[in-house]
C-alpha cells in the first residue's frame, strides 16, 4: 500500500468518527427530539420512530468510537456507508413526497415552512461524500494509527 492511501484512509476514518460522534452526541441530549426527527420522515410508526429515535445515536457513537480507534475498521465503514445510504434514501423519500422537513441529522429536525428542496440537495450531497469515504475505507481499511494493526497483526501501509 501507497503511503497517500494510508494518510488518505486515516483522514477519511477520522472525518467520519467525527461525523458520526458529533451527530450521535448532539441527538444524545434530547433522545425525545431525536424520536420526533424521525417521525417527521413518515416512514416508520410514531412509536417505532421513538425507539429508532432514541436508538441511532448511540449507534452512530459506537461506530464513531470504533472509528477514532481504527479498531474493526472495514466493519465500522460498512456500518457507516449502511447508515449513510438509509439517510439518503430516507432523505429521498421525504423529498419525493413532497414533504417540507429539516433532516434532523445533527439534532433539531421539524417540519419547516420553506426551503426544504434546497436543504435536501445539501444534504443528499454531503451524505454522499461521506458514504464515498466510507467506501474508500471498506476497500482500503489500513490506516495510520489504527487499533486493527496490533489487533489483527496487520501492518500500517
Amino acid at each position: 500500500m501507497r503511503i497517500t492511501n494510508a494518510w488518505t484512509g486515516t483522514a477519511a476514518r477520522l472525518l467520519l468518527a467525527a461525523v458520526l460522534g458529533y451527530a450521535g452526541l448532539v441527538k444524545i441530549k434530547d433522545l425525545r427530539e431525536a424520536g420526533r426527527s424521525v417521525a417527521v420522515y413518515q416512514i416508520v410508526p410514531t412509536d417505532a420512530a421513538q425507539f429508532v429515535g432514541g436508538a441511532l445515536p448511540f449507534v452512530e457513537v459506537a461506530v464513531a468510537l470504533l472509528l477514532i480507534a481504527g479498531l474493526a475498521t472495514r466493519a465500522a465503514a460498512t456500518a457507516t456507508a449502511a447508515l449513510m445510504a438509509m439517510y439518503i434514501a430516507a432523505i429521498v423519500s421525504v423529498w419525493a413526497r413532497g414533504l417540507s422537513i429539516d433532516c434532523g441529522c445533527f439534532g433539531g429536525g421539524g417540519t419547516l415552512t420553506d426551503g426544504a428542496e434546497r436543504g435536501y440537495v445539501i444534504d443528499i450531497a454531503r451524505d454522499l461524500l461521506f458514504l464515498g469515504a466510507a467506501v474508500l475505507l471498506i476497500w482500503n481499511p489500513r490506516t495510520r494509527y489504527a487499533l486493527d494493526r496490533w489487533v489483527l497483526d496487520v501492518k500500517e501501509g
